[in-house]
């Protein structure tokens, strides 16, 4: 079985962490699959919104820990984390870059890097049997995949520092409350429902969605002043595109607007 499944519908693209068995964890060769699907997907101009998932009860269970303790066994555990991480790192800054939304459907759990990369995406829908794992203190191991970077922004410095060093366990109603995910579903609507989202998001003002995206984490360190320099910038090169004139003409005649490919 491929660890990663991929399947187009329409302009819609979904991407499948396949290794059930393993809740999903990742070794290399399937952390630089997925890694290679982003990037493909990331480069095609008729697919305007992107699905990611788990097979299965799990969303992505983080590294591989199997794998790790071969590693371990071998005395090449720091080659395995350096070539694991940089491969993570290189898939959440194609989700961070992309510049078209992506939706995060979370069956089950996400931990560990599995975390990382649901923080990533755009928009995150959870199962309510699904529960967020920090994972790392449990392992001794240090926060990747931009943990560190989501956590305080999403959370406060505060609850991060509960989350990171503590053997957190979030389940899907409290992650809600948090911000952590944006919706939380029955278990057997998930599929219908990230399928809906992102098929409405697919049908939304792409290259202002992408905007918004490249905004939004360049509020992180940019100032008020510079922050909306970037912001005019932005609105500009919008006004030049098809979707900014489509929005207009459609609020003028009352009607849901036909937003063109960016």
């Amino acid at each position: 079985m491929e660890p990663i499944r991929t399947e187009r519908r329409g302009n819609v693209f979904a991407i499948t962490i396949q290794r059930p068995e393993k809740l999903n964890a990742l070794d290399v060769p399937s952390m630089m699959a997925l890694r290679q699907a982003l990037q493909m997907v990331s480069t095609e101009r008729d697919i305007r919104a992107v699905l990611l998932t788990g097979a299965g009860n799990a969303f992505c269970a983080g590294g591989d820990v199997a794998v790790m303790d071969e590693f371990r066994a071998r005395g090449e555990l720091p080659a395995l984390f350096h070539a694991l991480t940089g491969e993570m790192e290189s898939a959440i800054r194609e989700l961070i870059g992309m510049t078209k939304p992506v939706v995060a459907a979370l069956p089950g759990v996400a931990a560990g890097g599995g975390l990382s990369l649901a923080l990533a995406c755009d928009w995150r829908i959870a199962s309510e049997d699904a529960i967020l794992v920090p994972a790392f203190p449990t392992l001794g191991a240090v926060p990747d995949g931009g943990l560190t970077y989501f956590l305080p922004h999403f959370l406060g410095i505060g609850l991060a520092q509960e989350v990171l060093f503590t053997e957190a366990r979030i389940p899907a109603s409290r992650a809600r409350d948090l911000g952590l995910v944006h919706e939380v579903v029955p278990a057997q609507d998930l599929a219908r429902r990230a399928w809906e989202r992102v098929t409405e998001l697919a049908e939304g003002p792409t290259f202002a969605y992408g905007w918004t995206k490249r905004l939004l984490h360049a509020a992180y360190r940019e100032s008020a002043e510079s922050q909306m320099m970037i912001e005019r910038r932005a609105a500009v090169e919008a006004a030049r595109r098809g979707e900014l004139p489509e929005g207009i003409r459609a609020f003028r005649e009352k009607r849901k607007p036909k937003f063109p490919p960016s």
